[in-house]
């Protein structure tokens, strides 16, 4: 059954900057040797390059192959990462947190003023924030910037971690 949360809108697809996956390197230590599933990728994309120049397999999905994150799943896969779209935010967190495995997923750290990820998460909820905004390449080169926050579950060796952005 096609998952009517995940039809793309216009300012969803939206690519993470390199300075905005490289802090994940420091808190993947304990993962070396798992794979990586990043389920909102193309081969382009800079989670999945920074993974894999980092010795890390990766596996990666996209919509636009035909493989929806509410209907598709790796054979083999360890934690997933990635950068979901931005609108029906519960859909994507409530699969991630159904496969009761680490994660880490970049959101509007707005989220935060809804009580639904409270809700969620209860008290296995982490964020790892930053002391900037990230700057998201949108569709025709548009540039959105706000602040977000990897909201993540298994992942951090404590509840909130602050790390600077080298932008």
């Amino acid at each position: 059954m096609k998952n009517v949360f995940y039809n793309l809108k216009e300012d969803d697809e939206c690519y993470t900057p390199r300075y905005g996956v490289e802090p994940l390197m420091e808190f993947l230590k304990p993962f070396v040797g798992k794979t990586i599933w990043c389920p909102f990728d193309t081969e382009t994309s800079e989670f999945v390059k920074v993974f894999t120049e980092g010795g890390f397999k990766v596996e990666r999905s996209h919509i636009f192959e035909g493989k929806d994150f509410f209907e598709y799943e790796p054979e083999k896969w360890d934690i997933l990462i990635s950068n979901p779209p931005f609108h029906n935010k519960r859909a994507f967190f409530e699969r991630a947190l159904s496969f009761h495995k680490p994660f880490a997923l970049l959101a509007p750290i707005t989220w935060l003023n809804d009580s639904t990820p409270k809700k969620l998460f209860g008290d296995e909820m982490q964020l790892l924030m930053f002391d900037k905004r990230i700057t998201f390449l949108g569709k025709d080169t548009k540039k959105i910037n706000f602040s977000s926050a990897y909201f993540c579950r298994g992942f951090l060796p404590k509840q909130i971690i602050c790390r600077e952005l080298n932008k």
